[in-house]
């Protein structure tokens, strides 16, 4: 069995200059943890393959294609393969998100 604290576990580097761990990768699925801080957002970009969202923590704005919408706890969000998308913190709280990327991607996600 492996356990993961999502809270402690390190950071990776990324283009949004945020904190991002990856808690799961393996050739089925990967599984990111995103914390914003107040303020901070992930850049549009593009993700080669579906990926879905869960906030755990905060509230956050989700973009996605031409849609924007305001998310909090317990909310589940289907971004489909290769439409744009963004988060925003515009809260004074931190915000977190689940990250599922399906099938693992073999291509890197393109900023915009």
């Amino acid at each position: 069995m492996q356990v993961m604290d999502a809270k402690a576990a390190p950071g990776i580097q990324n283009p949004h200059h945020v904190k991002v761990s990856k808690l799961h990768d393996s050739e089925h699925a990967q599984v990111m943890h995103i914390t914003l801080g107040p303020g901070e957002s992930l850049k549009r970009h593009v993700t080669p393959v579906d990926v879905f969202f869960y906030v755990l923590e905060g509230r956050g704005v989700v973009e996605i294609g031409q849609e924007r919408r305001e998310v909090g706890p317990d909310t589940l969000i289907d971004s489909p393969a290769r439409i744009p998308h963004a988060w925003h913190n515009e809260s004074d709280g931190v915000f977190r998100v689940l990250v599922v990327k399906t099938p693992r991607p073999s291509e890197t996600t393109r900023l915009l």
